[in-house]
């Protein structure tokens, strides 16, 4: 791994938010080839007002270098029933970690994970989980993430999969 100093990792602002949304989108791209739901300018606009809409419970960080982003992670906040110890408790959720491809392999996905994790601790989450790649565990493992026998999901419908909005 090559380290790349004159990288920056920081919170994303406002005016980052297209260039998230289309490195979100050449992600999904990267990953299953054309999307067939919304097309590219749609989906910028639908994902920055998403992302507006939810300042408060979800985090974005980028990794930029000269001016341009490279790389982003997202913080998921999630309040937890309070106990009698806690009353005000918080668990994250690590999302979206994505390095575009030649900037891979120089360290960006570290920062970015470990930025997320120090604004995690920050905040006073008592964890942060993630749903990792397979490609990625190795990665995860290094940051101090660790699997638990006690964390359990479960796949409620496809990714992807639309929602029967009408309830039926």
């Amino acid at each position: 791994m090559v380290l790349v100093p004159d990288m920056t990792v920081r919170p994303a602002s406002c005016a980052d938010l297209p260039t998230v949304a289309r490195l979100r989108w050449r992600w999904v791209a990267e990953e299953n080839g054309a999307t067939d739901v919304l097309g590219e300018d749609e989906f910028v606009e639908t994902f920055v007002a998403w992302a507006a809409d939810r300042s408060d419970t979800h985090r974005c960080f980028v990794a930029e270098r000269d001016g341009v982003v490279r790389g982003m992670a997202w913080l998921a906040l999630t309040a937890r029933v309070p106990s009698p110890r806690a009353p005000h408790r918080l668990s994250g959720d690590l999302q979206c970690v994505y390095v575009v491809p030649d900037a891979r392999d120089q360290g960006l996905g570290t920062r970015l994970v470990e930025a997320v994790v120090t604004e995690a601790d920050r905040l006073g989450v008592e964890r942060v989980v993630v749903h990792s790649s397979q490609r990625a565990v190795p990665a995860y493992d290094r940051a101090g993430f660790a699997s638990d026998e006690r964390l359990r999901h479960r796949r409620v419908r496809p990714v992807g999969a639309p929602r029967d909005l009408a309830g039926g």
